[in-house]
């Protein structure tokens, strides 16, 4: 498997943001980092997050992508739309309450040119953990099951800080 990659795209009010390969925590900050910058445009009318080649990803990199979702509804933007063609991939989104604050698609509606690589942001342990917890308190908020499943996790990053 891969190192994960992020791409991206914006072009007339579309936002694409493509992963792949093996996404993980060490991408936690390039993700918040590059979803924050992308979010504080004003020409963003819609966002497509893409995990076709996405071979795995982690709940700390869901719980950044669900605070897209949350940003977008803040802006009253329409439900960002993922595209999973992975059944593993499309069971954990389903498992996590993606599809109540995502559009969930199984195919990709158009190819997209042009993709730029998002460069990849270092940051401090304390810097990272902080981004794991804010990730995850966001998959907490999703759901039940979510909260049963992060509230340890989240507790526990909180007493390391």
């Amino acid at each position: 498997m891969s190192d994960g990659e992020i791409f991206f795209a914006c072009r007339d009010g579309h936002y694409v943001l493509k992963f792949v390969g093996e996404v993980r925590l060490t991408l936690c900050s390039t993700i918040d980092q590059h979803l924050a910058f992308c979010l504080a445009k004003e020409d963003i009318n819609d966002t497509l997050i893409d995990l076709t080649e996405t071979h795995n990803i982690d709940s700390t990199s869901l719980g950044l992508i669900a605070k897209l979702a949350i940003k977008c509804s803040e802006r009253n933007m329409p439900k960002p739309t993922i595209v999973s063609t992975n059944p593993d991939i499309t069971q954990i989104l389903l498992a996590m309450g993606f599809d109540k604050v995502f559009v969930l698609l199984d195919v990709l509606p158009t190819s997209v040119s042009d993709l730029k690589q998002v460069p990849f942001v270092l940051e401090s342990e304390d810097e990272v953990r902080l981004r794991i917890i804010q990730a995850h308190k966001v998959l907490i908020d999703l759901n039940e099951a979510n909260r049963d499943a992060f509230k340890g996790l989240v507790e526990t990053l909180e007493k390391c800080s």
